[in-house]
């Protein structure tokens, strides 16, 4: 298998596993207005932490956590 293809692969296993981990922690329905995303630095394409601060219905400012491929993912590295 080619090296690229590997680590696509075990990203892929890696991120589903997250999602299967956390299937049971599901976003607020109210999310009025996004403030911010942030992701982890990741020098190579890969399952990063990533944040999102959000404003809900009542004016309450939450952070949602998860798991996402680092935006470096899109260059095709």
């Amino acid at each position: 298998m080619n090296p690229n293809n590997w680590n696509i692969f075990i990203a892929a296993s890696l991120l589903a596993f997250t999602l299967n981990a956390h299937a049971d922690v599901k976003p607020s329905p109210d999310i009025q207005r996004v403030l911010s995303t942030v992701e982890d630095k990741s020098p190579s394409c890969g399952v990063v932490n990533a944040h999102m601060t959000y404003l809900d219905s009542h004016g309450q400012k939450q952070v949602l956590n998860y798991s996402k491929f680092a935006s470096n993912c899109a260059d095709g590295s």
